[in-house]
């Protein structure tokens, strides 16, 4: 279970995540990013965020494309945190297709 900081500090690198994601695929017409959830370490070192990507076929080259500029992301969130935490937690991300699977369901349910 999450400690009181620990989730804190989780919002803030999920509201600053956003805004980096925001910035960077505004150049990408039809492309959106969203940080759906941010989960930290208890030492707070590894921070885990799932990401939901529209449209979805193009998840996969997306994520691939933010792991390999993963260090420019976290030097960035590094700048917006710098007065909130002395050390940027390694990043690490991951797509989030629970909206893959909750539309999944209600086609289901209404056949």
């Amino acid at each position: 279970m999450q400690e009181t900081r620990q989730n804190k500090i989780a919002r803030l690198l999920q509201k600053e995540l956003s805004v980096i994601f925001q910035q960077q695929t505004r150049a990408m017409h039809g492309t959106m990013v969203s940080v759906t959830r941010v989960k930290i370490s208890p030492d707070l070192s590894i921070c885990t965020a799932y990401l939901s990507i529209f449209p979805s076929e193009k998840g996969e080259q997306l994520l691939r494309n933010i792991t390999a500029s993963e260090k420019q992301i976290r030097y960035e969130l590094g700048t917006r945190i710098r007065h909130q935490l002395r050390i940027v937690p390694e990043l690490r991300f991951f797509i989030d297709d629970s909206l893959d699977y909750i539309e999944r369901i209600d086609e289901l349910l209404k056949k």
